[in-house]
């Protein structure tokens, strides 16, 4: 899918340069004409968008090909541009392939399998039902392309180690953050994220955020030589999409927009 989206965006960028340029040579031009010419302009980016955004997935098995340092450089440099309040910018990206990569995924590999090790809190015990039937139904759907059944506890701590292997892909992430930051620098962060995921996919890429990475604190911190000041957020995975995975072809469910959505003061 990649290839015939970045062909269409590409497209679409081109033709509405045209309409720009030719509505600034146009001499005389109306305020209706301009109008149309930026709504129709803007209409084809938004398709792009749409696209784009629809076709970005958490992806967890990926093709060995490697990404070029100039094209990871791009997909950061556009992720810089998210907002953040007072434009504080709490981001910190750590990017490793080959060895480094290697040698992160044993040391956090031998942590999981750890019994000792403390499992990972990301969600309260008290996560209301609403919550609680997403996540169950996820675990359902994931752990059941791996023909994981629910009790089998060696099986899941075997897939879910997947993670720290980056799930195969070329390049890893690491996300980390001022840890005397609060929780609005953490919506910041978010957004970044997800610009970066998006930048990614506009190019062919595909990525996996995944909160594991922030299990291991101390050990990451090590490994990346970052002060004690420094919290993980979490990692990703990033590379080209192994199509024939079977575990690719999930697809979750999302809730309509309906269902979320509070509208005040507008005509029905």
């Amino acid at each position: 899918m990649a290839i015939p989206l970045l062909h269409t965006m590409h497209f679409h960028a081109a033709y509405t340069s045209l309409l720009f340029a030719e509505l600034l040579c146009d001499t005389p031009r109306t305020n209706d004409k301009t109008v149309a010419v930026v709504e129709f302009g803007m209409s084809l980016l938004a398709d792009d968008f749409d696209a784009v955004v629809a076709s970005r997935r958490a992806v967890r098995a990926f093709l060995p090909a490697p990404v070029s340092r100039k094209l990871i450089n791009e997909v950061i440099d556009i992720a810089r541009l998210a907002p953040s309040n007072s434009n504080t910018q709490p981001w910190s990206v750590h990017v490793v392939t080959a060895e480094p990569k290697r040698a992160l995924s044993a040391v956090l590999a031998a942590a999981h399998t750890d019994p000792a090790a403390d499992p990972l809190v990301h969600l309260p015990d008290d996560l209301a039902q609403k919550f609680r039937e997403r996540q169950e139904h996820f675990g359902a759907l994931f752990y059941g392309l791996h023909q994981v059944d629910k009790c089998d506890n060696d099986a899941r701590v075997r897939v879910s180690g997947l993670n720290f292997e980056f799930f195969g892909a070329p390049v890893g992430l690491i996300f980390t953050i001022d840890s005397n930051l609060k929780k609005y620098s953490w919506l910041d962060y978010g957004l970044f994220l997800q610009t970066l995921m998006l930048a990614a996919r506009s190019r062919g890429l595909s990525t996996c955020p995944q909160v594991s990475f922030a299990r291991f604190q101390a050990l990451i911190r090590d490994f990346l030589h970052l002060d004690n000041g420094q919290e993980i957020v979490c990692g990703m995975s990033l590379g080209y999409a192994d199509e024939t995975a079977p575990v690719n072809s999930l697809r979750m469910p999302r809730e309509t927009s309906q269902a979320f959505t509070h509208f005040m003061g507008f005509e029905q």
